[in-house]
């Protein structure tokens, strides 16, 4: 038998799925996948209730049905402050993570580098590897999350073909300031770079910090492919809808890729999400407020039992330092919290190109009840986790 691809044979599986499946094998709550466990809004299940009886159960346009990419466009539109064309400026993807994979498939070529911060989302490393490229990773510096300007531009030095920005990050919290992206994108023109946005967090950005869509900058609409999904906005991760949005001769690209790798998102769920992107502003600020009280009422809870965590500036995802305990596998860590207290969390090697073994990752996009579960269990966590020696 042939050897099978050599490009994925260093590929694991998920680590944030498999400790999952770690938190169902012990009763853990579940704060490793980022997953509610609370209801979206009801008029988005009311309406998918009445797409089960309406004519919606088979291939819509590839690219996204038209209402959709409307309703779509509308939103958008006023939330990037320009107008989107709904039939050449948008393609509609099966989630986040198909837009981030037919965005890197759109701008590179085999042999291309790509720089990605470190931390990061997992599916980049693997995103650029399916590609043909090479990954360049440029450290963001805990607890802050920064960045060395010397240290980006000795990246953007390597001409890279394009650069992958989470904003909000996963897992760190970081919002860039508009500095920062202002820095990022004078250095994008410079070396004449792509930049493919990761911006699922958009509307969970807490005060005073701001979001600010890369693809608005002077001179970024030209060569910003911003990529995005409805799973965390509307609390349906299992619908599995994103987007990419970006110029037209992009975006004619993007629909050929897209249309090999998945034909099209479900359009059921198209039709049916429709109602909420019509929300008018008063969804998001209640969104954001939900999401402002869940925080403060988690890390409250994490500093009433003096655990060291980071303060995310946006997303839903919150870093606790295990560095008391003495484990040179966070893996390890991870798997005795779920077995011995009860709490499912995902390690930060999974999620850092350096080598950093100290820092787990938990979310906050639970019920309050389910919060406060889990810091239950946390309580009294170094009577059961001994310290290695």
């Amino acid at each position: 038998m042939q050897s099978l691809s050599e490009r994925t044979a260093g590929f694991t599986d998920s680590v944030i799925r498999r400790m999952t499946r770690v938190s169902m094998q012990y009763g853990a709550v579940n704060l490793s996948q980022g997953f509610p466990d609370f209801e979206p809004p009801k008029e988005i299940l009311d309406r998918m209730a009445q797409v089960a009886y309406e004519d919606f159960h088979q291939y819509s346009i590839t690219w996204g049905s038209q209402n959709f990419r409307e309703a779509l466009a509308a939103k958008q539109s006023r939330c990037m402050g320009r107008k989107i064309d709904p039939n050449t400026e948008i393609v509609t993807t099966c989630g986040s993570t198909e837009a981030m994979m037919a965005a890197m498939m759109t701008v590179t070529n085999p042999g291309d580098k790509v720089i990605i911060f470190s931390p990061f989302y997992e599916n980049y490393g693997a995103d650029t590897i399916l590609s043909g490229a090479e990954p360049i990773y440029v450290p963001l510096v805990p607890p802050d999350f920064h960045f060395d300007p010397a240290l980006l531009e000795d990246a953007f030095r390597q001409h890279p073909k394009a650069m992958i920005l989470c904003n909000p990050s996963n897992p760190c919290g970081k919002v860039f300031t508009r500095e920062e992206l202002e820095f990022i994108a004078t250095l994008a023109e410079k070396y004449d770079t792509y930049v493919i946005t990761d911006e699922v967090y958009e509307h969970i950005v807490y005060a005073p910090h701001k979001h600010t869509y890369f693809a608005t900058l002077s001179g970024m609409w030209e060569r910003t492919l911003s990529c995005s999904s409805l799973s965390k906005t509307y609390s349906i991760t299992g619908w599995r809808l994103g987007y990419i949005i970006a110029p037209p001769n992009i975006i004619d690209r993007a629909k050929k890729v897209h249309d090999f790798l998945t034909v099209g998102a479900a359009a059921p769920l198209q039709e049916a999400v429709v109602t909420g992107l019509k929300f008018g502003p008063g969804y998001y600020d209640d969104l954001l407020a939900k999401y402002t009280h869940k925080k403060e009422l988690f890390l409250k809870g994490l500093d009433e039992l003096n655990i060291t965590h980071t303060d995310p500036e946006g997303a839903y995802y919150v870093l606790l330092d295990i560095s008391e305990f003495g484990y040179e596998s966070d893996l390890e860590f991870c798997e005795d919290l779920a077995h011995y207290a009860g709490v499912g969390a995902v390690p930060g090697s999974s999620f850092f190109r350096e080598p950093v073994n100290h820092l787990i990752r938990l979310h906050f996009a639970k019920k309050d009840e389910t919060l406060l579960e889990a810091l239950n269990r946390l309580e009294g966590l170094r009577t059961k986790i001994k310290p290695k020696k």
